[in-house]
């Protein structure tokens, strides 16, 4: 069983389904609805630990009821959370979800910027091993501790590269491999087309660099040629989350030593699963259903 840290946000995540997404102020009524833990890291974790890994989780928590959720559903979930640290001052985040009729999300959230983002006691407390890491940038210090710690222990250090990138600098220059969002890719490069924009984040990164676009699959540089992974082609009922699982299950074939392009394979068929079943992180599917999905594509 291999290892994964997971650095970066946890919350819980508030999400209903309606018909399209509000835009006037008035009552509507949802058609389902689900109260479920999120956070880009946390999903991720909740992957890896469905997928057969080890997860563990390091991130920042209130001491309020809504850390209380967050921790008690990673608890059940199997993740590791002794390196999940329960602060006195300030509040846990959580999200206000809307997942319309197609599948897409419009999320509101809630971050507490007086939550301590100090991370040195991260640097000071994280195992000897693990067998890859991952970050995200809603915690810039704590990502910059994982993929330094990735990097002195000679194994894959996985930034998730969101907009909020620039804010993470000091990670960027770390990581070992960096996969973007469509959108993290153009705010990090300043450049609409994204194969330019790869070239340009490699140069000033020298990390292997990918970006992921939902249904249009998953993309990486080659040398100099834009390589393309295909998505599977589902009926998308609800893609939050996506992206992060996404993100965990790719570590974690990193971690059990597929290359790249096989643990982007990998990847697309959690979140293509995933975004066949309502409920956030809920749809997230365990080894045998990625196996038996991967055999039948």
């Amino acid at each position: 069983m291999k290892t994964v840290l997971a650095v970066g946000v946890a919350v819980i995540d508030f999400v209903m389904s309606v018909d399209a997404f509000p835009r006037t102020a008035e009552k509507l009524r949802a058609k389902d609805a689900a109260i479920v833990g999120g956070g880009c890291a946390a999903n991720a974790a909740v992957a890896v630990a469905r997928l057969g890994g080890r997860a563990m989780l390091a991130a920042r928590l209130g001491r309020d009821e809504i850390g209380d959720l967050i921790a008690s559903g990673l608890d059940r979930e199997g993740v590791d959370c002794a390196l999940v640290r329960r602060l006195e001052d300030g509040r846990s985040s959580f999200s206000s979800v809307y997942v319309d009729a197609e599948g897409e999300r419009q999320i509101v959230n809630f971050r507490d910027m007086g939550l301590s983002f100090d991370a040195q006691w991260l640097a000071e407390s994280l195992p000897d091993h693990f067998d890859a890491a991952l970050a995200d940038t809603r915690w810039p210090q704590g990502a910059a501790v994982a993929m330094q710690a990735a990097r002195a222990r000679g194994v894959a250090g996985i930034l998730d590269a969101e907009p909020s990138v620039h804010e993470a600098e000091d990670a960027v220059a770390l990581a070992s491999h960096i996969a973007f969002s469509a959108a993290g890719l153009r705010t990090f490069c300043g450049v609409d087309d994204p194969h330019e924009g790869l070239r340009r984040a490699r140069a000033r990164t020298s990390a292997w660099v990918a970006y992921t676009d939902g249904a249009k699959g998953a993309f990486y540089l080659e040398g100099d040629a834009l390589r393309h992974v295909p998505s599977f082609p589902v009926e998308v009922v609800d893609s939050l989350g996506a992206g992060d699982v996404w993100h965990g299950a790719f570590t974690l074939a990193m971690a059990e030593g597929r290359g790249e392009a096989a643990a982007m394979r990998f990847a697309n068929a959690v979140a293509a699963i995933k975004c066949t079943r309502f409920g956030g992180r809920l749809g997230t599917p365990d080894r045998r259903e990625t196996e038996e999905f991967l055999a039948s594509h």
